[in-house]
């Protein structure tokens, strides 16, 4: 499953976008998921670099950091629950942690 450049940049939008609804921090998120900044930001970019399990875990971080925040969360265009299916065949997907202030955990 590999994403076009339209499709790249659309998702990337939808990420940037949540997280700036979320009121986290890049430090925090990139805390949270134990991501390093450069890991963060080639997962925000969806760069040819970026991890696509990396992607889906920031999806349903920043998904679920909004709904935590009291947001609705942007919907994602490509990230759908029925593209989850499919890359669920293509990659081990990992459940994402939910920020905890000073702290993140897993439900």
């Amino acid at each position: 499953m590999s994403l076009n450049a339209e499709e790249r940049r659309r998702t990337s939008a939808e990420l940037r976008r949540n997280l700036e609804l979320s009121g986290l921090s890049v430090a925090e998120a990139a805390s949270d998921l134990d991501f390093t900044a450069a890991r963060l930001e080639s997962t925000l970019s969806v760069d040819y670099a970026s991890d696509p399990v990396d992607v889906w875990q920031l999806r349903d971080y920043l998904d679920q950091a909004v709904r935590d925040a009291g947001g609705t969360p942007i919907a994602f265009t490509v990230l759908t629950e029925s593209s989850r299916v499919s890359a669920r065949g293509w990659f081990r997907l990992r459940e994402a942690p939910r920020h905890v202030a000073g702290t993140a955990r897993i439900d």
